[in-house]
């Protein structure tokens, strides 16, 4: 330990300033003077291991100094006072410093604050490295220790040796006695007459000597064997099989303190609040929330134990026995992973009540929690069978094959994998829950129908809603006044089966609008609001980017939403995916309502009695986690099965639709999924199983139909014309006609479809309304329906208003005659009920019964139902091509023939006489995008910005502001994240040799964000005065604020990343100067967009924050690497892996998300081009030299 050093009057006044500056105690105390009679009140300052001391607080020189190096620091009791003594003692606390240098004087103060007195004891006993000098003795002691014990081993080797040679020498001389003895031995054979000498002796010390050469021989040989075996492979893998288990052990450990954090810290307190006289939770519910979560910790601790045996008869360890009492405790873990969901659902609505919020944050602030919710604690389990399965996995690689435990660790590891693939599924299906949930506690009002499991998140953002006028019109002139203003702006939430609609509060709460909640099932989307040329004239600047929403709910007046997006593609994505879970509900309704007719098969019977939905097959793998159809999600398939789910007419989940159009190139082509659909449309009896199609028709004279031979119905094949449409009379529904089509209402309101009405018109048209009378029912003179008529309908192309009006009409010369009866035998599927919705979810279709029903031949009857099944493929066909045509239209224009062929196959079911006119127009408007050259979104593109800032000289960085540069930096991040192909995100092609032909835009975003991290770092670095350094610097962490209020996170992470560039971070004259709230502000970004837990914040803020954003694209790359490098794409059976398409699919369809909505961000030329201004910015190497120079090496 160092005694002393040598200090001259300018480095002690240095010291002293940069304490009285820096120090990490600074005060005063009363320090007692050298005589023990007064005490003197002196300025102190601690630095480091020093302790100056000032005559006041402003005096610029120290008037004496301590080294407390070594020294010792305790509280010391209050001296007695004396009689003469003025002073109050008791407000006043004592404290002593001893040091171990010889002569010195212990150092008694005092101050009249406890907490200080305590304060600056602990302060100097950590400056006194007292800790350090102990762990030096005690390792010094070590030490000596260790070489005690290496001279002994050194002098017992040199023994050995010396043994050794001493043996050597005996052994030949031994072998030079046993020569002699074996000549003479020959001697006396030669010479028979010579008597034998019996010297026993002799003998004796002959054999001696053998026995001990055959000793010292084994025990070489054995010294020689144990050497090789050290350093054997075997005996490696067994040293690392070793290593597995004692890490196994330390994770288990750490496993059982998590869970006994669980019980004790939440679940036992609360399960004494439940019963307290004011309970804030309820028994029933603390069972909900942690279910059998005490029994997994019993079943842990026996574990652990068994464990901790096994270490103590180390190097022996027998660990399958220990599984073997894990396995049969399996169905514990089952339980908790199917009710996870339902347990995070209660503990999410018992937050709604205050009480047990605030009781369960005082549980959560525990020391022991480390700030960790109870949802981590309660999510603990679920990772803890994959965890073992991993140590399975390693201690098998590291398990000879003939080792006595290899064939009982094979099956434990058989079983958890068993059981892990059940979970997997078991946690996929919680993360939509969580995403509900999420949104729901982010709503004041709370919204019931989130709680819905059957709900499925489709997309969110941001859109302009116009409010309607008195009498419920707007004019397009309103439009584009209200683009410009906030009042308007809402975040929209779409689901499966409702739209939210909500405004945002200043504190980032939601708060639902008047009829937020719309019902999708009530909902008719009107992509194009029609409008007079005037009207158009003056919302010209809006570019049809409106969209309306009739909604007419069963219960309440009927409503119209308008919404306006930011631009043409965003609006096209929206009316996509709300278009596509309109149909799909109504396209199950058609369904159920034609099943249920007659047969009373609904859609529920008809998927359990079709095995090849759930059960695995040699070219299909289900998981056991349902979609929003309620239908077994597919892990693995072939190309075949892929194609018939995506035709099945009886159901199609928006995951799955989503999911295939994003990744089918990687295992087909988009001719095939083409021939398909048109397949399914000339034969859409095919796109349903037989054994559904049996149900489906009910009768065997049309067994027919099913193994192939030609159909006797003339509705059973595309080639024959339907019968003419019918026409409705006035009074049956004078004013509420609908269409079946892609945007009709099969189901509305909770009622259901007339069939007998809707099957017998050709066009779709039928009363439905005068037959959903809550008191009565209508039916249909069935014998009066079918009349044939020579007379065919044309349908016009468009379906304008007029061309409806002129339908009707001509419609109108047939009449229907419409009789009513009581409703006496009103049927309700039991097992459609089960399938609802709890929150207004349709009612199951109830039968109609005809007058004349009896009479009513079978073959027209199922007639009927073809003519369904033929709407529904009709629909289904137009429904998936639009959905490709508008989401997905980079395909068509890179394989013009590919679009020529879409192109040619609509004009030709144009040309269809039973077409419907919503179906004709459907048809038309996908022709009409196809065709039509997309006038995009009106924004700049980063060609033309290029363009514009080549060829002149930018300005400096100071003659920009920092909002400038925010903005500008902004708009070109976005303007380059958002052209990226998702294509690009297959196959790792970033990470390729050719990377830059394979994914060209990946690279260029990778480019960009170099450049401007280069740009920064250049910037800092030209300054020479370290003022300006610091200015500079100031002013980059200011952008990267405001970078982080527009949602642009990636500009953050390139201002944070050239921050801490080596050039950068190394400059700590420059960083001493940097002010304490700019060092905060940069804490709090680099702490916002670290990678640490896999970009836990960073995901956190996206998850919570409206588009338009820039995201970290690395973020999602990573992501994407690590499913690509974990899972192939084909199976051994060569299926394809689907589930890894839906992960990655999820992935590409939150980046299109911000990919789809624009900044609203004017393009300021100066700023824009000082950004892309290249010419003097440094490469790495000329940035560190550039730092080198301006802060040069401090030499050692």
């Amino acid at each position: 330990m160092q005694k002393g050093i040598r200090l001259n009057d300018g480095h002690v006044t240095y010291l002293g300033l940069l304490a009285k500056k820096d120090g990490t105690r600074r005060g005063c105390l009363s320090k007692r003077s050298s005589d023990n009679t007064k005490w003197h009140t002196k300025w102190f300052a601690l630095l480091q291991n020093m302790l100056f001391y000032f005559e006041s607080e402003s005096s610029s020189r120290p008037s004496g100094l301590y080294l407390l190096e070594g020294c010792v620091c305790d509280r010391s009791p209050s001296p007695k006072p004396s009689l003469s003594a003025k002073e109050c003692l008791e407000k006043q606390y004592y404290f002593t410093i001893s040091f171990n240098h010889e002569n010195q004087k212990a150092l008694e103060l005092r101050t009249e604050d406890v907490k200080d007195c305590d304060e600056w004891v602990a302060a100097i006993t950590h400056a006194s490295y007292r800790n350090l000098a102990t762990e030096h003795e005690t390792l010094m002691q070590k030490y000596l220790h260790l070489l005690q014990i290496v001279e002994t081993e050194k002098t017992v080797a040199k023994q050995l040796r010396q043994q050794i040679e001493d043996g050597e020498i005996e052994i030949e001389r031994l072998k030079s006695e046993i020569s002699g003895l074996l000549k003479d031995n020959e001697k006396i054979q030669s010479n028979p007459t010579a008597a034998p000498s019996d010297d026993d002796s002799e003998i004796k010390k002959i054999k001696k000597v053998q026995s001990f050469l055959r000793g010292w021989m084994c025990r070489r040989k054995w010294k020689t064997i144990i050497q090789d075996y050290i350093r054997s492979p075997h005996a490696e893998s067994m040293r690392k099989r070793n290593q597995v288990v004692f890490s196994m052990l330390e994770a288990e450990a750490e496993y059982v303190q998590q869970l006994h954090i669980l019980v004790n810290n939440f679940l036992r307190p609360l399960r004494m609040a439940a019963s307290s006289k004011k309970p804030p939770i309820t028994h029933d519910d603390v069972s909900s929330i942690f279910l059998n979560s005490e029994t997994i910790m019993f079943l842990h601790q026996i574990f652990y134990q068994g464990l901790k045996a096994r270490i103590a008869s180390w190097p022996t360890l027998v660990l399958a026995d220990l599984f073997d009492i894990l396995l049969p405790m399996l169905n514990i873990y089952q339980e908790f992973v199917r009710n996870h969901q339902y347990s995070l659902q209660i503990l999410a609505h018992c937050k709604q009540n205050r009480d047990f919020d605030k009781l369960l944050k005082q549980y959560e602030a525990k020391p022991d929690c480390e700030e960790r919710t109870l949802e981590t604690f309660l999510t603990y389990p679920m990772f803890q069978i994959p965890r073992y399965i991993l140590t399975l996995h390693e201690l098998l690689a590291h398990t000879p094959h003939e080792h006595v435990e290899r064939n009982s660790l094979e099956y434990a590891k058989s079983k958890l994998e068993e059981l892990s693939r059940i979970m997997h599924d078991e946690v996929s299906e919680t993360e939509n829950i969580r995403k509900n949930l999420a949104i729901e506690r982010m709503i004041v009002e709370g919204c019931e129908i989130l709680l819905d499991t059957s709900q499925t998140f489709v997309r969110q953002g941001s859109l302009i809603q116009v409010p309607m006028s008195e009498k419920g019109k707007i004019t397009r002139g309103r439009l584009g006044s209200l683009s410009l203003k906030k009042e308007g702006e809402r975040q929209c939430f779409l689901f499966s089966k409702h739209l939210i609609i909500c405004t945002r509060g200043s504190g980032g709460k939601l708060h639902l609008t008047k009829n937020g909640v719309v019902s999708l099932i009530d909902c008719i989307l009107i992509e194009d609001p029609e409008g007079t040329d005037d009207e158009y004239k003056s919302g010209q600047d809006m570019e049809h980017l409106d969209f309306k929403i009739v909604v007419e709910p069963k219960d309440s007046p009927s409503f119209t939403v308008i919404l306006v997006a930011s631009s043409r593609q965003e609006k096209s994505a929206w009316t996509s995916d709300i278009s596509q879970c309109i149909d799909n509900i109504r396209c199950n309704g058609l369904m159920m309502n034609a099943f249920e007719e007659n047969s009373k098969v609904t859609v529920p019977q008809m998927i359990k009695s079709d095995a090849s939905l759930y059960c695995d097959d040699v070219d299909i793998r289900f998981s056991k986690m349902m979609n929003s159809c309620k239908v077994l999600q597919i892990r693995y398939a072939s190309v075949e099965r892929l194609l018939e789910r995506l035709t099945d007419l009886r159901f199609l989940s928006i995951d799955f639709l989503n999911t295939f159009l994003h990744s089918y190139r990687v295992f087909t082509t988009a001719d095939v999924v083409l021939d398909k659909l048109i397949t399914i449309y000339k034969k859409p009896i095919s796109a349903i199983p037989a054994r559904s199609l049996e149900l489906f028709f009910a009768s065997s004279q049309n067994s027919k139909l099913l193994y192939g031979e030609p159909p006797k119905s003339p509705r059973a094949s595309r080639k024959f014309s339907s019968p003419p449409p019918l026409a409705i009379t006035k009074t049956s529904s004078p004013n509420r006609r609908r269409k079946l089509s892609l945007n009709i209402p099969i189901i509305t309101g909770g009622k259901a479809l007339d069939l007998a009405a809707l099957s017998c018109s050709s066009n779709g048209y039928a009363s439905m309304y005068s037959s959903m009378s809550p008191f009565s029912k209508t039916t249909l003179d069935i014998n009066k329906l079918y009349v044939s008529s020579p007379i065919s309908s044309k349908i016009p192309d468009e379906g304008e208003g007029k061309s409806d009006k002129a339908e009707e009409s001509s419609l109108c010369k047939q009449d229907v005659s419409v009789r009513e009866e009581s409703d006496n035998d009103q049927i309700q599927s039991d097992d459609a009920d089960a399938e609802a919705s709890p929150t207004k979810s349709p009612t199951t279709p109830k039968n109609v019964k005809c007058k004349n029903s009896s009479g009513f031949p079978t073959d027209q009857r199922n007639g009927d139902k073809e003519f369904v099944i033929r709407r529904a493929a009709t629909n289904r066909v137009l429904n998936v091509l639009r959905h490709w045509v508008s989401k997905h239209s980079q395909d068509f224009e890179r394989n013009t023939e590919l679009k020529m062929k879409v192109i040619s196959f609509l004009e030709e079911v144009m040309h269809d006489p039973e077409l419907l006119t919503q179906e004709r127009k459907a048809a038309a408007n996908i022709i009409r995008t196809l065709t039509q050259e997309d006038p995009g979104d009106n924004q700049i593109t980063l060609e033309e910005i290029v363009q514009m800032a080549e060829g002149g000289k930018a300005e400096p960085f100071e003659n920009h502001s920092a909002l400038e540069i925010a903005e500008q930096l902004t708009l070109l991040d976005h303007l380059v994240f958002k052209v990226i192909p998702y294509e690009e995100f297959f196959g790792q092609g970033w990470m390729k040799n050719d990377k830059n032909e394979k994914t060209p835009y990946i690279m260029k975003t990778t480019k960009h964000f170099n450049d401007i991290s280069n740009l920064i770092a250049t910037e800092i670095l030209r300054c020479d005065d370290v003022n300006t350094r610091v200015a500079v610097m100031e002013k980059w962490v200011a952008v990267a604020d405001i970078c982080r209020c527009l949602h642009n996170y990636n500009a953050v992470l390139e201002i944070t990343s050239s921050l801490n560039r080596s050039s950068v971070f190394r400059l700590k004259k420059t960083w001493l100067k940097v002010s304490k709230q700019t060092k905060t502000v940069i804490d709090k970004l680099q702490k916002l967009v670290s990678s640490e837990g896999r970009f836990k914040n960073l995901r956190e803020a996206l998850k919570n924050c409206d588009p338009p954003c820039v995201p970290y694209l690395g973020m999602y790359l990573t992501d994407l690497a690590f499913i690509e490098e974990g899972t192939p794409n084909y199976t051994e059976d060569n299926l394809v892996n689907f589930s890894k398409m839906r992960m990655i699919s999820h992935i590409i369809r939150e980046i299109r998300q911000f990919q789809q909505t624009a900044y609203k961000i004017d393009h300021q030329p100066k700023a824009a081009q000082y950004l892309l201004d290249n010419s003097s910015v440094m490469d790495e190497e000329s940035l560190y030299e550039a730092s080198l120079r301006i802060e040069p090496k401090v030499p050692n």
